[in-house]
């Protein structure tokens, strides 16, 4: 995406809790903003769950190497 440039937007069919949609309504709240936060927050945790998953094996041969060898900068550190 170019800098500055927002994507297009389409229409979505979606379902929503007839109470949560009254209470949003009566609240004010922009519910295409409030959907595209969500999805936004909830893309990022799952990106974030692959990548550990992704990664699950090297994690474990790291925290191995440091536990029997320490990690490269305690030898540096002041705290």
């Amino acid at each position: 995406m170019a800098r500055g440039r927002q994507p297009s937007k389409r229409p979505a069919n979606i379902s929503v809790r007839s109470d949560l949609l009254d209470a949003a309504r009566e609240a004010g709240l922009n519910l295409s903003a409030t959907l595209e936060s969500a999805l936004e927050r909830e893309l990022a945790h799952a990106k974030a769950r692959k990548w550990r998953e992704d990664n699950r094996e090297a994690i474990a041969a790291y925290n191995e190497y440091v536990e029997a060898h320490s990690a490269f900068s305690d030898g540096v550190r002041s705290f």
